[in-house]
C-alpha cells in the first residue's frame, strides 16, 4: 500500500479552539434569553445533546467549564518542523530517498524517519502519522514493465470488435 496526499476532515468539530469556545458561550447567552436546547442547537448548527452538555458544564464549573481545552493525548514524537521536513522527503519521492522504486510503504517511511530524524516509529503507527499530515493510503496499479501501449490500442481497436459477442436481435 502506498500513500498520497488527501485533505479529509477528522472527527474533531470544525473550527479553532477559540471559535468553538465562542460558540459555547453564545449558547449560554441564548439560554439566558430563554431559548430551549433544541432551538439553540438549530441556531448554532450543533447537536442538542452538545447544548445540554455545555449547560451542565457551566452549571457545575462556571465559565471555566466552557473554556477551550488543549487537545488530549500523547504528543507526537516528531516536532512540527520535522514533520514539515518529512513531508518534503515524501513529496520528492521514494527513489530520491534511495529506494529502488517510487512507492512509499510504511516500512520505508519508518526507515526514512529513523535515518533523518533519529526517531523510531513502529510500522503500524506510521499510517496514523501520515493521516495526520493529510496523506491517505493508495493501492498502486500493477502494470508490466514490458507493456506495449501502442500494441494494446491496436489490438483493442481492430481485433477485439471481431471477438466481442454481439447481442441477438
Amino acid at each position: 500500500m502506498s500513500y498520497t496526499l488527501c485533505r479529509r476532515c477528522s472527527m474533531r468539530p470544525n473550527g479553532s479552539q477559540s471559535f468553538l469556545q465562542q460558540r459555547r458561550f453564545q449558547a449560554l447567552s441564548l439560554f439566558e434569553n430563554g431559548l430551549t436546547p433544541v432551538e439553540i442547537s438549530h441556531r448554532l448548527g450543533v447537536d442538542r445533546r452538545s447544548v445540554r452538555r455545555w449547560k451542565a458544564a457551566y452549571q457545575s464549573r462556571g465559565s471555566k467549564g466552557l473554556e477551550a481545552k488543549s487537545v488530549p493525548g500523547r504528543p507526537t514524537k516528531l516536532k512540527l518542523r520535522d514533520r514539515d521536513k518529512l513531508q518534503q522527503h515524501l513529496l520528492r519521492g521514494a527513489e530520491a530517498c534511495g529506494f529502488s522504486t517510487d512507492l512509499w510503504t510504511c516500512p520505508r517511511i519508518a526507515s526514512v524517519i529513523r535515518r533523518h530524524f533519529k526517531v523510531d516509529y513502529h510500522v503500524d503507527h506510521v499510517g496514523r502519522l501520515l493521516r495526520s499530515l493529510g496523506w491517505s493510503p493508495q493501492k498502486p496499479e500493477h502494470r508490466a514493465r514490458e507493456r506495449d501501449e501502442k500494441a494494446i490500442r491496436t489490438w483493442v481497436r481492430f481485433h477485439w470488435p471481431h471477438l466481442k459477442k454481439k447481442p441477438k436481435n
